[in-house]
């Protein structure tokens, strides 16, 4: 008797790190894009994680349920994508890592706890996507990929520019943790990038800023090469707030701003990035309780995927 085609919860029993084999997208464990849940490293290329931290927000609270939306909303990504003609598990070994555990009671802790989570995985030499939580949870996983790699190119996409002055030592403010990252050393800003950007401050660090105007005046080709232009071959983290977004692709976000990128725009501009030298990427700020169908996790979901994409070419 034939073996069936369709298998269900391979996040669980999955027996190859790359691979697909079909299973339905409407049923089992949701895994990110249905990869293995696991926590052993060996051999695994990407680990994918969840932070789910929300209590940095400084408006509409909630992206801790981020991670959950995200996974859940990859279901259909299990396959070839567009336009790239290959999925990325055909050539990346990736894993679902699940998710940080972080005391919300107990906020002295948290930087503590993200770090801890992120360095056996970052030591490894895997390459590490995790899935936020609210923008802050990059201050700590900058902090774990400079222990390893020293001061970052960072790639940012996003509608605030994170750069607003806050010398407080024990402060979570996800509007903030960049302006303590470049003064910590763990942002290199002269290679440094930020796209997307329709919010002001008088001082953005020295960062190069592309803000959204630039974007779709310019167009998509045009800021992926100034990235690559502005980031050469230094060791770059690549993170991804989904309120970069207008409103209208992704509402389901704590602090939506008008007038920002399309979906499409975003996906050819990720597109565009297989040349820079990535070590590590996040996309982050997916609040489900605000969302539409779906559309905010799915968008998510999709930019995950092209940044997996991008990492997949680099090997091609």
């Amino acid at each position: 008797m034939n073996e069936p085609r369709l298998q269900a919860d391979l996040a669980l029993h999955r027996p190859e790190l790359r691979g697909y084999v079909h299973e339905p997208a409407y049923a089992g464990v949701l895994s990110f894009m249905r990869r293995r849940y696991t926590r052993e490293l060996a051999g695994a290329d990407v680990v994918v994680t969840g932070i789910p931290l929300d209590i940095a927000t400084t408006f509409r609270p909630g992206a801790r349920l981020g991670p959950a939306a995200v996974r859940a909303a990859s279901v259909q990504l299990n396959e070839k994508l567009h336009p790239w003609g290959f999925g990325p598990c055909e050539h990346l070994s990736v894993i679902d890592y699940g998710d940080c555990a972080i005391d919300h009671h107990r906020p002295s802790t948290v930087i503590d706890s993200i770090v801890a989570h992120a360095r056996p995985i970052v030591q490894s030499g895997a390459t590490m996507l995790s899935l936020g939580g609210d923008h802050f949870v990059t201050y700590p996983l900058l902090k774990a990929h400079a222990e390893k790699h020293g001061p970052l190119a960072i790639v940012h996409f996003d509608a605030h520019c994170d750069t607003w002055p806050d010398d407080a030592p024990d402060s979570l403010n996800h509007g903030t943790m960049f302006y303590k990252a470049v003064k910590d050393g763990l942002i290199d800003p002269k290679r440094s990038v930020q796209i997307g950007i329709r919010t002001w401050n008088d001082d953005f660090m020295g960062i190069e800023v592309l803000g959204a105007d630039w974007v779709h005046e310019h167009g998509s080709k045009a800021v992926a090469e100034r990235i690559r232009q502005v980031v050469g071959q230094h060791p770059a983290y690549l993170t991804f707030d989904i309120d970069c977004l207008d409103p209208a692709y992704a509402p389901g976000t704590g602090t939506p701003v008008p007038g920002g990128l399309t979906s499409a725009q975003a996906q050819q501009i990720l597109r565009g990035l297989v040349p820079l030298k990535i070590v590590g990427m996040d996309v982050v700020e997916v609040a489900p309780a605000y969302d539409h169908a779906e559309i905010t996790a799915l968008a998510a979901a999709h930019l995950a995927a092209e940044m997996l994409c991008v990492l997949a070419a680099q090997r091609q």
